[in-house]
């Protein structure tokens, strides 16, 4: 991609990918900034999934806020990658692909592999790092949480600076933008916070603040807010998973601390007849919690961590 650009002048690109059934162009709109004084570039990124919506405010607030202005290096900013998903409220495009299983991508594939495509060959290579802002799944709410290859003395570097109250040490998964990216060498964080299609102001402003220090430690700018938590590093998680169906009551409190044998939840049905408990099965952090009260038997329902 040719970013035909002013120095210190917000750009913006619509990239033209499909039509919909009607006509309609579907464009991506593709902003970049660019500082007078040489640096890395930057990527940040929403809307891999179009129902989650916490990352694409968090874009909003960046391009709104002129938080992309930077003293060194350059920015390249995609509020929501996946268009056909934001106005469709799904987390997938029409094919019923999730694109962050489709890279590298095929140029002429289904459509989840032709924005992969494009990714891959467009975007990729003119970036240095990334942050990819992502929400939690449906009715998944995700205690703000950044997950990198901690292995990796650089992607461990952004992951520290980024300081989310957990840091998530996660292996690559296989056809994933971060793969793709760690292909050629370079880093990208996943942000998760807050749960699809809701606004979390919690979520959005922690998103926002652990941007600005993964800027500063880039040296892009001068000043960063200090974590709002010490950050605790998971080195292992897992899903507490529903033994039985029933209405869920989760007990214990999203990013908490529990120990072995805590009630972290009940499961009962609805009629009063029995209820039973969902209790930690060693010391552990609550990294996420599934808000659906009517869950089947084998449901994820607490995703927890150890140190």
């Amino acid at each position: 991609m040719n970013f035909d650009l002013k120095l210190e002048k917000l750009h913006r690109q619509n990239i033209p990918t499909a039509r919909l059934p009607s006509g309609t162009v579907i464009e991506i709109p593709i902003f970049s900034y660019e500082s007078k004084n040489p640096g890395p570039t930057l990527l940040l990124m929403a809307g891999m999934h179009g129902d989650e919506i916490n990352g694409v405010e968090i874009m909003r607030r960046v391009i709104s806020q002129e938080l992309y202005k930077i003293n060194k290096g350059r920015v390249i900013m995609i509020p929501i990658f996946n268009v056909f998903g934001f106005i469709n409220f799904s987390r997938e495009v029409p094919d019923g692909k999730d694109v962050n299983r489709s890279f590298p991508g095929s140029k002429n594939g289904s459509l989840a592999s032709q924005f992969a495509y494009f990714m891959t060959h467009e975007i990729i290579p003119h970036i240095d790092f990334g942050i990819d802002f992502h929400t939690g799944g449906k009715l998944i709410n995700n205690y703000p949480q950044v997950r990198g290859m901690l292995d990796d003395s650089k992607s461990e570097a952004l992951a520290n600076a980024f300081a989310a109250p957990f840091i998530i040490n996660s292996p690559f998964r296989d056809k994933s933008l971060r793969r793709e990216v760690g292909k050629l060498g370079k880093s990208i964080l996943v942000y998760e916070a807050g749960e699809s299609l809701k606004l979390r102001k919690p979520a959005i402003d922690e998103g926002i603040d652990g941007m600005k220090r993964v800027m500063k430690h880039l040296d892009m700018i001068d000043e960063a807010p200090s974590p709002s938590r010490p950050h605790v590093k998971i080195s292992k998680s897992s899903w507490s998973r529903a033994s039985r169906a029933g209405l869920h009551y989760a007990k214990a409190r999203n990013g908490a601390f529990v120990k072995k044998g805590e009630v972290m939840g009940v499961i009962s049905d609805p009629f009063g007849e029995y209820e039973k408990a969902i209790k930690a099965s060693q010391d552990c952090y609550i990294l996420s919690i599934n808000n659906n009260p009517v869950v089947n038997r084998g449901d994820a329902l607490f995703h927890t961590g150890i140190v």
